[in-house]
């Protein structure tokens, strides 16, 4: 992060997309004390006196969302496994860490949606010279399920209404639930609810009383079902695996949709140069009937439905989920075919909102913390692009020039 201070900066790009639609001829954005202070067109001069920074072929977007990292993980293959061991000190350094790395992405921002015992939550939120984070510490779960040792297991309805205010009450931003086992915790069952729908609804219930927001993990088609009917806001990954593999009966999409929930699908894994999965990860996927092409052919459907998709890594759960994947997430939604604008969007403006970001972050908007991405090339036409980082801009300071 520069320790200029310089407050008043002009960024110039040819293209340009705003959080919602490419603005055509670029734009000029003029950035004073933290903020936008003017969006305007390319050929508009800056006014005497400040600095521009400009380079031609490049395109100017708002920062990055990450909507779904867990920070207190470090990528390593044991990532969630060394959680409950370490001390304040050591979750505070993995914290920083993560947030330096995506911070170098592009991700101004991100949710956060599972920290070891309040470590987010309590210590890592909006800090200077760091992404703003959401956080809504440790997920709730079942004893003994996905993701228990986190801190957040709790069961029947009065118990999890008192953790829900909990969450309230210590200034998390949102719930986190896992309705279903998960792939990263053994002995559960991802093909299975981990609660019955009426704990589910009080959950809902109470948090939506709070004015909190709920996200559910769901991997199990039941468990997805059972999301629509207890009205949560939103679904991470939504796999909607079966018996007989992933499946989506007629009609849940379009109540997915028809219900507004948000779904984050969590696609883009980070296998390296050889771009397969390791022969360990392909049994483990055969073995749930999931194959990563019917995967994007279901995120695709999705999309398709009319259900709004948001961008999420899964970041720092194991090697294949780094922090700072967001844009290769981003061009994963593009494989599936959603159209790059929409990919944008996704990790942009749409995941402002669904992270209560939306009068902070997100679009390039007078008035909105100056958090920026220059990229060399054009993301709209070649999603790649988005990789190729000239700046970062967090609340209008230089974060990053690669």
């Amino acid at each position: 992060m520069e320790t200029t201070d310089v407050v008043r900066r002009a960024f110039r790009a040819d293209t340009a997309f705003d959080g919602e639609r490419m603005l055509p001829g670029g734009v000029l954005v003029l950035v004073e004390d933290g903020r936008f202070a003017a969006v305007a067109p390319a050929g508009t001069p800056p006014p005497p006196g400040w600095e521009l920074v400009y380079e031609p072929g490049t395109t100017l977007l708002p920062g990055l969302i990450d909507a779904h990292t867990h920070l207190c993980g470090n990528s390593a293959p044991d990532a969630l496994d060394r959680l409950p061991h370490l001390s304040d000190a050591e979750l505070d350094t993995t914290v920083d860490e993560a947030l330096a790395i995506n911070l170098a992405a592009g991700v101004t921002a991100l949710r956060d949606l599972g920290d070891q015992n309040w470590a987010v939550v309590d210590r890592h939120r909006d800090r200077p010279g760091r992404p703003a984070v959401v956080a809504s510490g440790p997920p709730i779960t079942v004893p003994g399920g996905h993701c228990a040792t986190m801190g957040g297991a709790a069961r029947g309805a009065g118990d999890l209404r008192r953790a829900v205010r909990e969450r309230a009450e210590r200034g998390a931003g949102l719930v986190k639930i896992m309705t279903t086992g998960g792939m990263m915790t053994a002995g559960t069952d991802v093909r299975a609810c981990q609660f019955s729908l009426e704990e589910l609804r009080a959950v809902v219930d109470e948090a939506h009383r709070l004015g909190l927001p709920v996200t559910a993990h769901a991997h199990a088609l039941p468990g997805v079902e059972q999301c629509v009917a207890a009205g949560v806001d939103g679904i991470e990954h939504c796999t909607c695996l079966g018996p007989d593999g992933m499946r989506t009966p007629p009609g849940l999409a379009t109540a997915i949709a028809a219900a507004g929930i948000v779904v984050c699908p969590t696609v883009g894994t980070d296998f390296g140069p050889a771009a397969v999965p390791p022969p360990e990860v392909t049994a483990r996927l055969a073995e749930l009937g999931f194959s990563l092409a019917d995967g994007l052919k279901h995120v695709g459907d999705l999309h398709r439905a009319g259900i709004t998709l948001i961008s999420g890594v899964d970041s720092g759960i194991n090697p294949f989920k780094p922090h700072g994947f967001l844009p290769g997430s981003v061009a994963a939604l593009v494989d599936c075919g959603v159209p790059e604008v929409d990919a944008l969007a996704s990790a942009t403006g749409l995941a402002a909102d669904a992270c209560g970001l939306t009068a902070r972050t997100g679009r390039l908007r007078a008035g909105l913390d100056a958090d920026l991405l220059l990229v060399r090339g054009d993301p709209s036409r070649d999603i790649k692009a988005l990789s190729a980082i000239h700046t970062v801009v967090r609340a209008g300071h230089i974060a990053a020039r690669p």
